[in-house]
């Protein structure tokens, strides 16, 4: 694997990483943290999270995540549940030249979101959080991470 401006690369683009403390303005923006910019620049989409927080995918991966879920059985209940929240909830954006984005009403009121905010490098995405609410999700998820054999990320024998 390459280094890329935001770490590793594995063919599918640069990794998001790190913990970023923001504050969301009274027009809903947020500055984009310096060394996820370029990688957004050229646009980005918006989505709600099951966690309750905003994902952020550059454009083309959440084309090829929207081309993943084109396989979801239509006939499943749950399915097309799941895909009008997300379709429905998404909001494409481009960001300013000062690397700021304005967060949908429906979104920020969605997720939490005031003034204080927590942007995470997440692999292929970012999320953008309530800063209480991370701090929350944190404080258990880090509790259950030292209790944790890893097994899960262990590749499969074929």
């Amino acid at each position: 694997m390459a280094d890329g401006p935001t770490g590793p690369q594995d063919g599918r683009g640069a990794v998001f990483l790190g913990e970023h403390q923001h504050t969301l303005d009274v027009k809903g923006r947020v500055i984009l943290p310096a060394r996820f910019r370029e990688r957004l620049a050229s646009g980005l989409v918006f989505v709600p999270s099951q966690d309750r927080c905003i994902d952020i995918y550059p454009l083309t991966a959440f084309e090829r995540r929207v081309e993943e879920l084109r396989g979801v059985p239509r006939e499943d209940r749950e399915a097309r549940r799941y895909l009008r929240v997300l379709l429905a909830g998404a909001h494409e954006e481009k960001p300013d030249a000062q690397g700021r984005v304005t967060i949908p009403a429906r979104l920020r009121e969605y997720a939490g979101l005031e003034r204080d905010l927590t942007i995470n490098g997440a692999d292929e995405k970012v999320e953008i959080w309530a800063r209480e609410a991370w701090e929350t999700y944190l404080a258990d998820a880090e509790e259950a991470f030292a209790n944790l054999d890893g097994g899960f990320a262990t590749p499969a024998a074929s």
